[in-house]
């Protein structure tokens, strides 16, 4: 008997709908992107690494505003308390009863802005909206956006002042994007927009429109998880993840979370390429951004200059591919 791939054609068709939205205010950042489609596909949360001004909350406003979502950014700073995020009981004296001011949390896409700038307590009351989709409030659970999304983003340059996110949280981000500055004919094709009057406070007048809405999001995450995986790709994600864990440079290899999110990133991928079917290369193309911020490098390998994306790439090269 023939098998049988899931119709994936309005995966691929939203997907190209949103990119050309998308393209009305964010010139180039393809990549970035995709890397966050795959990621909204897939139930993931995503953290932008990059220098300031280069389009990192313009993407993510723009995405929300593609899906119809929800949005809402919050600085974070050394100061901001989980209440300032999470929300807060308040007591009502016409009713006598204590009623939930919700927080900036309680939203489809959160942009939490300089995540690395605030205290382990406030990134930690991110951790269970993060895996669980809920927050508690004074011992009362309250459930999030079905399509509830971190983007995080923080700049790679500047340490001061910051507070390096500790591994469980870097475990619940599917992907650690490079946000990277534009090619010249890029950042040219940026200055001719602002140079007719484009302006990215506002972003509506620019003409972006909703694609789809919230249940179609849902809908296109239940084919994407039907995508076929066969039993070889399977293995060569486990051999691929496993590698990094005996690589000599690394204090701490990636988690079995790593895999899981591998394998379900790779069948997004596939969709958005137009494939009911996971191939190799659906692997190779977002081992990277799911590995790299899962990888401990040993001091004297940090000090020979090697990164976590170069030990990526030697993994990639040792481990060998399935045939298809």
């Amino acid at each position: 008997m023939a098998e049988s791939f899931p119709d994936v054609a309005a995966v691929k068709q939203t997907a190209d709908r949103i990119r050309e939205q998308t393209s009305k205010v964010v010139v180039g950042q393809r990549e970035v992107i995709d890397q966050i489609l795959v990621a909204l596909l897939c139930e993931g949360h995503v953290l932008l690494e990059g220098v300031p001004g280069i389009a990192k909350t313009l993407i993510a406003r723009t995405l929300a505003l593609t899906i119809s979502a929800d949005f809402n950014r919050v600085q974070f700073t050394p100061d901001l308390m989980p209440s300032d995020l999470i929300g807060t009981n308040v007591f009502d004296p016409s009713t006598g009863k204590f009623n939930l001011r919700k927080g900036p949390i309680f939203t489809g896409i959160l942009l939490a802005d300089e995540i690395n700038r605030t205290p382990p307590k406030t990134q930690a009351a991110l951790l269970e909206a993060m895996q669980e989709r809920r927050v508690t409030v004074d011992g009362e659970t309250h459930a999030l956006s079905p399509v509830f999304t971190v983007f995080a983003t923080q700049n790679p340059i500047e340490y001061e002042g910051t507070y390096p996110l500790p591994e469980a949280e870097l475990d619940r981000f599917m992907f650690k994007t490079i946000v990277g500055y534009p090619a010249f004919e890029t950042e040219l094709g940026v200055l001719a927009r602002y140079n007719a009057g484009f302006n990215s406070l506002r972003i509506e007048q620019a003409g972006v429109e909703p694609v789809c809405d919230l249940e179609t999001l849902i809908s296109l995450r239940r084919t994407v998880s039907s995508v076929t995986a066969q039993e070889s790709i399977l293995d060569y994600i486990a051999r691929l993840v496993r590698s990094t864990r005996e690589n000599r440079a690394l204090v701490l290899g990636a988690s079995p979370r790593a895999s899981i999110w591998l394998l379900l990133g790779s069948k997004a991928q596939a969709a958005l390429s137009g494939r009911g079917f996971v191939i190799p290369d659906d692997v190779k193309a977002l081992a990277a951004p799911v590995l790299r911020h899962r990888l401990i490098l040993r001091p004297e390998a940090e000090i020979e200059g090697v990164t976590p994306d170069r030990v990526v790439e030697s993994t990639l090269a040792e481990v060998e591919v399935p045939r298809q």
